[in-house]
């Protein structure tokens, strides 16, 4: 019953996945596990969130929502005209020469993620804004795996 019981909760309420990619460092790590909540995708800048890209679940930052405009300029990422301070990204945010163009308005029902770790990361520079629907949900808790 007990072993019922788990197996349920993690197929409907919540999943697991291990990070694969240090294109989250320093928030999230190469061989964490990353804990998501599966029914909550009213998502806010911020979020971290679990997506597909490819066949393969990703962890990435929300950074902005449906109606937000995203440019990214020679000052950095410009969210709604406003140039962010990100205090806890310690790379430049550039715009890939092979990705989407900008500035980019959010459509509804889509958020626009990034990795926290920026250059040569597989997030929405490249593949545009990712719809709500396509992703599995929001991360709530990390286990450290690393050095086990």
């Amino acid at each position: 019953m007990i072993f019922l019981f788990f197996a349920l909760v993690f197929t409907f309420l919540f999943g697991i996945v291990q990070v694969r990619d240090e294109q989250m460092v320093p928030a999230v790590k190469e061989g964490d596990l990353a804990i998501y909540y599966r029914l909550d995708k009213n998502y806010r800048k911020g979020d971290v969130i679990v997506l597909d890209d490819n066949g393969e679940k990703q962890v990435r930052r929300v950074i902005a929502v449906a109606g937000d405009t995203v440019d990214i300029t020679a000052d950095g990422l410009v969210i709604n005209g406003y140039i962010q301070q990100e205090s806890d990204i310690y790379t430049d945010t550039e715009p890939y020469v092979s990705g989407i163009t900008f500035p980019l308005t959010v459509d509804e029902g889509q958020v626009f993620v990034l990795a926290d770790s920026r250059p040569n990361a597989e997030d929405s520079r490249l593949y545009g804004a990712v719809a709500v629907d396509g992703t599995h949900g929001k991360v709530i808790t990390l286990i450290r795996r690393r050095g086990m």
